[in-house]
C-alpha cells in the first residue's frame, strides 16, 4: 500500500471541495472495497477524506411517502429497517444476499453503489485492463469470461457491476442525491447513475470529480411480491453469475432488473410489458443483442430460468 494523507471532513461541501481540488483525493466511509484495492495498489489515492462524521446515517420518510436513506447508512441497518422490509422487500433481500454479516456491518449505501468490478483481470495488475489503466487493453476479451458481461459491453471492456443492492435500487426507481464543491445539489435517477463502458470504462458513474453522494431516495412503495434471486458459484460470499430483482403484482405485471450480466444493473422497461406472457418472453427482450462468449453463454438461459423461478414464487405467495 502506498503512503497517503488523511483528514476528517467538517462538512459535505468541504469534503467535496477538498476532493475536487486535491489530485488523487478519495472519500472513505466503510472502506470495504477501497481498502482492498489500495492494498493491491489498484487504487492509489494520495489523500483520504473521511466522511463518516457528516451525519448522513439515518433513514427518514419523505413527504411523498417514500424513504430517504443516508449515504452512510450501513447495509445491516438498511436491510433490517422495518420500513424497508415491509415496503421495499426486494432491497432487504438483495442486501442480505450481498455479503457476509461482518461486511454488511461496515459497508455503506453509497459505497455499495460505487463498488468496482470484480473482473479477475482488473484485480491482476500483471494483466492489461482499460478500467484499471486506460488505454492498456482488455485481457478479458479473448480470455476467461465466465463471470463477465453478455450485454452492454464494448470493445474496451466486458466487466460486470458487482452490487446486489444496486440491482434492487434499479427496480425500485431510486434516485441518488449529491452535493458538489459549490454546495449545489442534484438528484440522479439510478437508471442514469452507472455508465456503460463505451471507450471510457474507467469511468463507472456520472459523478463529477469531487461530487459526494449524500442520500438515496426511494419513491413510495408499489406493493406486489418482492423477490431477489441470486445464482452464484457457492452459497456464501460470492458475487452473482446472474441475479434477478423483481416486483410482481397479482395480475402478473411487474418490474424486473438483472445483475451479473452488464457493466451496470440491467433493466429494459419495455420488456416488462411481456411479464404476463412469462419469463421466456421477458428474457428475450432483456437480452436482445446479447453477445455471450463460450465461457458465459450459460447466462442467457440462466436469466430466463432464474426469472421463471421468481415468477413461480410470486404466484405461490
Amino acid at each position: 500500500m502506498k503512503a497517503f494523507t488523511y483528514e476528517r471532513a467538517a462538512s459535505a461541501q468541504d469534503a467535496a471541495a477538498k476532493a475536487s481540488s486535491l489530485q488523487g483525493a478519495r472519500f472513505i466511509a466503510g472502506g470495504t472495497n477501497l481498502l482492498d484495492l489500495m492494498k493491491l495498489e489498484i487504487e492509489t489515492p494520495t489523500h483520504l477524506i473521511d466522511v463518516n462524521g457528516l451525519g448522513f446515517d439515518k433513514i427518514e420518510k419523505t413527504q411523498d411517502g417514500g424513504l430517504r436513506i443516508g449515504a452512510f447508512v450501513r447495509n445491516t441497518a438498511l436491510a433490517a429497517d422495518m420500513r424497508v422490509r415491509k415496503g421495499y422487500g426486494v432491497l432487504s433481500r438483495a442486501l442480505l444476499a450481498g455479503a457476509s454479516g461482518q461486511l454488511r456491518n461496515k459497508a455503506t449505501t453509497s459505497g455499495n453503489l460505487l463498488q468496482r468490478t470484480r473482473c479477475p483481470y482488473f484485480y491482476d495488475t500483471n494483466q492489461p485492463c482499460n478500467k484499471r489503466r486506460p488505454g492498456s487493453g482488455c485481457a478479458a476479451i479473448g480470455g476467461y469470461s465466465r463471470q463477465l458481461a453478455i450485454v452492454g459491453a464494448s470493445e474496451a471492456c466486458v466487466a460486470t457491476h458487482p452490487s446486489d443492492m444496486a440491482v434492487a435500487m434499479r427496480v425500485l426507481d431510486a434516485q441518488v442525491e449529491t452535493v458538489n464543491a459549490a454546495g449545489q445539489t442534484r438528484a440522479i435517477p439510478i437508471a442514469e447513475f452507472h455508465r456503460l463502458p463505451g471507450d471510457t470504462p474507467h469511468i463507472d458513474t456520472v459523478l463529477a470529480p469531487g461530487e459526494l453522494i449524500t442520500a438515496v431516495t426511494l419513491p413510495k412503495p408499489i406493493g406486489g411480491v418482492h423477490l431477489y434471486e441470486k445464482v452464484r458459484d457457492r452459497a456464501s460470499y460470492a458475487f452473482a453469475l446472474v441475479s434477478v430483482a423483481a416486483v410482481i403484482q397479482k395480475d402478473g405485471s411487474g418490474r424486473v432488473a438483472i445483475g451479473g450480466v452488464a457493466h451496470k444493473p440491467w433493466r429494459v422497461e419495455a420488456a416488462e410489458a411481456a411479464m404476463p406472457q412469462g419469463a421466456k418472453a421477458v428474457a428475450a427482450q432483456l437480452l436482445a443483442g446479447a453477445t455471450p462468449t463460450e465461457d458465459n453463454a450459460f447466462k442467457v438461459p440462466l436469466v430466463e430460468r432464474t426469472l421463471a423461478a421468481a415468477m413461480h414464487e410470486a404466484r405461490a405467495a
